[in-house]
């Protein structure tokens, strides 16, 4: 399918490209100077949450506060290269009191965005536009975009099944790949040089079981190992995570050791660089199963990347997916989650229906050596 027209993006302005809940954190330990200081992890949803972390909206009934909100680190870079990319859009949520203010800042920070594409109000489902990248698990789910994507932040965690990123980078990344999804081809080559496999799909579709079909069927490749808070990872008996303790995530999250993370059903998950590194210098081919958001973080560090998204059809994944040992929450969260991963597909460079996991092992390996059309 070719494209007929140049792809069109809404950007939030609020913790997308200017600080507000950090800006509103800085200042609320400035002038109470709590003890210890409110920390951005107290703020693990939206709204008010009847914590000492509620005094942060004062900020927000200021006009001071909007004329002052610090433009993010890399936005303006980042507007202009999107700029190049899409047709950019903004659209914000302000009180109407504070309109003129928001206009004027982004006037003045985002030049590239023309005067007639800034929108303001609450309802973000009005828009029209193919992508939105928005830090509201709301305004994310009741998008009405081809492709709405969250910009993850402590109080979105929780958001499963949908396209997220942690980083502009992230994003440029998966923006280029919407618009190579048109032309189905992966650049990629697993014939000369090592390379990153990553196996996406639905939980339920048996993208393990294929993993590890083809670590019988290849020595050429190796598993990577993650690292994930899942508890119930230590008893999966397939080894791809070490399990590990929030407090540590965090702590290699914020030392800068996970070159992606991503949230689950409300676990952790995030991967080493170093260790991607290590398995390539071997000269072996790195072998993981990932969400579409791991994956394409991949795509942002690493050149040789392959995505392939493993289908299943829903009565087989609700089967499966029923019978797991998981808590009836989780299993809720997935089920709700099937229809918006299964959109991931067109993201992927290849997908392939799941069968036997051995023959579709096979099927993969087969197609790494020669040039397959993504499956329609």
């Amino acid at each position: 399918m070719k494209r007929k027209f140049r792809l069109s993006t809404a950007l939030d302005i609020d913790d997308v490209l200017m600080e507000c809940i950090p800006y509103a954190i800085r200042l609320a330990n400035e002038k109470y100077q709590f003890d210890p200081p409110l920390s951005i992890y107290e703020v693990d949803r939206w709204g008010k949450l009847g914590t000492r972390a509620d005094v942060i909206f004062e900020f927000f009934r200021d006009p001071e506060f909007f004329r002052t909100q610090p433009v993010m680190a890399g936005a303006r870079e980042f507007v202009r290269k999107l700029s190049r990319m899409t047709e950019v859009f903004v659209s914000t949520s302000v009180y109407p009191e504070y309109m003129s203010i928001r206009a004027e800042r982004i006037m003045k920070e985002f030049p590239e965005i023309p005067q007639d594409h800034i929108y303001m109000g609450s309802r973000k489902d009005k828009i029209d536009v193919d992508i939105l990248f928005d830090d509201g698990m709301h305004n994310v789910f009741r998008s009405n975009a081809s492709y709405p994507i969250l910009l993850r932040r402590p109080w979105n965690q929780h958001a499963t099944g949908v396209l997220a990123v942690n980083t502009y980078d992230e994003f440029l990344k998966l923006v280029e790949t919407i618009s190579d999804g048109y032309n189905p081809k992966a650049k990629t080559n697993f014939t000369d040089q090592p390379g990153v496999l990553v196996l996406v799909g639905p939980s339920g579709s048996g993208k393990n079981a294929v993993a590890q079909e083809i670590l019988r069927q290849s020595d050429g490749f190796e598993k990577l190992i993650s690292y994930t808070t899942d508890a119930a990872s230590k008893g999966c008996g397939r080894g791809w995570y070490h399990h590990i303790s929030l407090e540590d995530f965090r702590q290699k999250q914020d030392g800068g050791e996970l070159f992606e993370s991503t949230v689950y059903a409300g676990h952790h998950y995030g991967s080493c660089k170093k260790d991607v590194e290590a398995i390539l210098a071997s000269g072996k081919h790195v072998l993981t199963v990932m969400d579409i958001c791991g994956a394409m973080s991949l795509k942002t560090h690493f050149p040789n990347v392959l995505t392939v998204y493993i289908r299943r059809n829903k009565e087989e994944l609700l089967t499966a997916l029923l019978e797991k040992s998981l808590p009836q929450e989780e299993k809720v969260r997935r089920i709700i989650a099937l229809e918006a991963e299964e959109k991931n597909a067109d993201i992927c460079d290849y997908a392939i229906r799941m069968q036997e996991a051995s023959l579709a092992a096979a099927e993969i390996l087969s197609g790494l050596s020669s040039e397959t059309e993504k499956e329609g």
